[in-house]
């Protein structure tokens, strides 16, 4: 089904790697094309209950965009380009399901913006990232100029992408692109207990935490149909109240029991 990524679905978490060694998992035509259709197998089968997005090896989650594949491309084919990425990686950002980036080493370019559409990321304590573009006389296309600068804030955002740094792995925790840092060996191990802890709460409720929370970032009033933040919020909070987990939630609270969520 794919060509460019491994997927592996155990106990509700599918796992996604990325896997072209050979050029450090760089993002091309066919990896966006497989990121677009697991997506939407993630949306779809009721058996994936979260996402987690890794790279193969140790030496890079995804070195950045795969440059020989666009570099005599036109202006139209690079908007065309910069959409398709935008495109596939809101997919990520948006999706129901928790989505967390399991970042082994190189995030660079297309790599940190893929990483940073996951919902929050952990990262090895070799980890790179990076938005190097203006050294190709480039900027990012698919995201990064936004995201970054909700995560780490305007002034970091405008340095790192102006001086092309190339943060590691504790500046990144540090300043708030990352949530934890681990090794190589441990990364996978504390993504998936990270994962299993999420899915052990209402599937609704998450996917509902997941929207009010873009919404506040995104800040956008057309993508929001002109509604504030707090209205969604509210207007979520009161959906939550016709569904059989909050039933469930409120009843095992008050019967000092665990909660048997059915995402329902």
């Amino acid at each position: 089904m794919y060509h460019s990524i491994i997927t592996h679905l155990e106990n509700g978490i599918l796992t996604v790697t990325i896997n072209r060694p050979d050029k450090l998992n760089a993002l091309n035509k066919s990896v966006f094309d497989d990121l677009d259709l697991m997506m939407d197998e993630a949306y779809a089968n009721h058996e994936i209950k979260g996402v987690i997005i890794t790279g193969s090896g140790t030496k890079a989650f995804v070195a950045g965009a795969d440059i020989a594949e666009f570099s005599s491309f036109s202006k139209e084919e690079a908007t065309a380009l910069s959409i398709r990425g935008q495109e596939v990686f809101q997919k990520i950002e948006n999706c129901p399901k928790p989505v967390i980036a399991a970042v082994n080493g190189f995030a660079l370019g297309g790599g940190c913006e893929l990483a940073m559409s996951c919902h929050f990321r952990v990262c090895s304590d070799n980890a790179k990232f990076g938005q190097p573009e203006v050294n190709l006389g480039l900027i990012p296309g698919y995201g990064g100029t936004q995201r970054l600068t909700h995560l780490v804030g305007k002034g970091k955002s405008m340095e790192w992408h102006m001086t092309a740094k190339i943060v590691d792995a504790q500046e990144a925790l540090s300043s708030g692109l990352v949530n934890y840092v681990t090794t190589n060996e441990e990364l996978l191990p504390k993504v998936t207990a990270l994962m299993q802890q999420i899915l052990t709460k209402a599937p609704i409720a998450i996917g509902k935490l997941i929207e009010c929370i873009n919404v506040a970032v995104i800040n956008d009033s057309a993508f929001t149909n002109g509604k504030t933040g707090y209205t969604i919020e509210a207007e979520q909070f009161g959906a939550c109240f016709e569904t059989e987990d909050m039933k469930e939630g409120t009843t095992a609270f008050l019967e000092k029991r665990k909660a048997n969520f059915t995402g329902k």
